[in-house]
């Protein structure tokens, strides 16, 4: 059940990315992250909103077009694909470019400017589809996908900089040279602040480039307006580790246009370092230059790559070990807590009883072993783990507290292997169905943690 009464309203906004290309594993603890919060809150009777920004908007959007673009030329023509920084030289770019050749809504790719709107449309469309297919890889399904563009066209950030700008947040000055730009290289120039000091930022941020377009920050507090609009009690955002230095200004934001009535709850995923066998290990690199979601997930499963990413502080980094997520051994803790709900079911099923079953204790003393009551003691730890964990949105304290209590549990079993006091089955009388009570409730918690951290709870292994 849930342990805390009063009801709140969540949007949590997780996998913020340009859509240029599949999620890679950066992506990918922040998605399970996010996802995992949004279990929990769930769980504790919130309602929540989970909400994928996308950025399909800038100079990124253009040059992974042109990428399609010039891929196209290359498989219709023959054309080299220009060696640029610039442009994306994944193998994926070519997969959609096959995509867009085959389905013939373009027929002519001769004039890149008269079909530009539509051939973005097409790639963005395709890049879309890879991504959603990543998320649902790893067990994860957005409510809202909110497009950057769209808020562009509908003049959003025109809007609530005009709004800031009569609530006098917002003003035309100049700003001092960033730290550690030389001064030679630095001009100062007039520009359109915003008033971010006034909410605890460091410095006033700008809005406009020098070119006269929104800088990303202008789009972020559109983004975040428009949230602010939907009438939530609380934002949450889900942060790369690159992404540090880029709360106060957004925070700062979030207060000005909601009048200091929303709080903005910002969570930084840190870094995933990979290791085979305890040495750092380099995949194959297919989707371009980096290490996809989807790799991890082929090498060893959706509920290793789930678990690890939430098995520890997201303000820490993680050193993923294959091997050592797919062995079977107390010391991975996914198979130890998977295994003790197995052998609990095993238990059942061997008195042809399912874990749904009632369990009617009848007028027995309730006699319990020392191992039975520091299975009962720690079982009783359980609503307070998610109390914690909801208040501090760490749900990395789950997989801690599930590990404990197996730990307990297994224990528990070996002693049933050379003491026929200590077998669950063997036990006679009100004694039996006490103990089986007690690991009934065992299994119902690992099964509600283990739901909440999205990993299934297989009944046989």
């Amino acid at each position: 059940g849930s342990f805390i009464s009063a009801k709140k309203k969540y949007n949590i906004e997780f996998v913020s990315a340009n859509p240029t290309g599949p999620l890679h594993v950066g992506h990918c603890r922040g998605a399970v992250l996010g996802d995992t919060i949004s279990n929990l809150l769930k769980f504790n009777g919130h309602t929540i909103t989970k909400e994928y920004y996308v950025n399909d908007h800038g100079g990124q959007i253009k040059n992974f077009v042109l990428s399609v673009y010039y891929r196209i030329l290359e498989l219709l023509n023959g054309k080299s694909f220009p060696k640029s920084e610039d442009l994306y030289p994944g193998d994926y770019i070519v997969d959609i470019a096959n995509k867009i050749i085959k389905e013939k809504k373009i027929s002519d790719f001769s004039n890149l400017e008269k079909i530009f709107e539509k051939l973005t449309a097409e790639s963005l469309n395709y890049s879309m589809q890879m991504i959603k297919q990543n998320l649902t890889s790893l067990g994860i399904k957005h409510d809202v996908f909110t497009y950057e563009s769209n808020l562009i066209k509908d003049n959003m950030v025109e809007k609530i900089i005009k709004n800031l700008k009569e609530r006098k947040f917002v003003y035309e000055g100049t700003l001092e040279p960033p730290k550690g730009e030389a001064t030679k290289t630095w001009k100062k120039r007039k520009q359109l602040l915003f008033k971010s000091s006034e909410f605890g930022d460091d410095i006033d941020r700008a809005l406009k480039k020098e070119d006269g377009s929104w800088t990303y920050f202008a789009a972020d507090v559109a983004y975040h307006a428009h949230k602010v609009n939907r009438n939530f009690d609380f934002l949450i955002n889900i942060l790369g580790a690159d992404h540090a230095g880029y709360i106060k200004r957004i925070n700062s934001a979030t207060r000005a246009v909601s009048n200091n009535k929303i709080n903005l709850i910002c969570k930084v995923s840190q870094l995933v370092k990979l290791f085979k066998n305890g040495k750092p290990f380099k995949m194959s690199k297919r989707k371009g230059d980096y290490i996809t979601a989807s790799d991890l997930i082929n090498e060893v499963g959706k509920d290793p790559v789930r678990f690890m990413m939430i098995s520890r502080s997201n303000d820490v980094e993680i050193d993923f070990d294959f091997q050592k997520v797919t062995e079977k051994s107390k010391e991975n803790q996914i198979f130890y807590i998977q295994y003790a709900y197995a052998r609990i079911n095993s238990i059942f099923r061997q008195l042809k009883m399912s874990l749904d079953d009632d369990i009617e204790i009848e007028d027995v003393k309730f006699v319990l072993n020392d191992y039975e009551v520091e299975i009962l003691k720690k079982i009783s730890e359980w609503p307070k783990c998610i109390e914690i964990s909801v208040n501090k949105l760490e749900p990395h304290r789950i997989p801690y507290y599930l590990y404990e209590l197996v730990t307990l549990f297994h224990s528990y079993w070996n002693l049933g292997n050379e003491n026929k006091e200590y077998r669950f089955i063997e036990a006679e009388g009100g004694l039996k169905k006490l103990r089986l009570s007690l690991i009934k409730s065992l299994a119902i918690v690992i099964r509600n943690g283990m739901s909440i951290l999205g990993v299934s709870t297989p009944k046989e292994m």
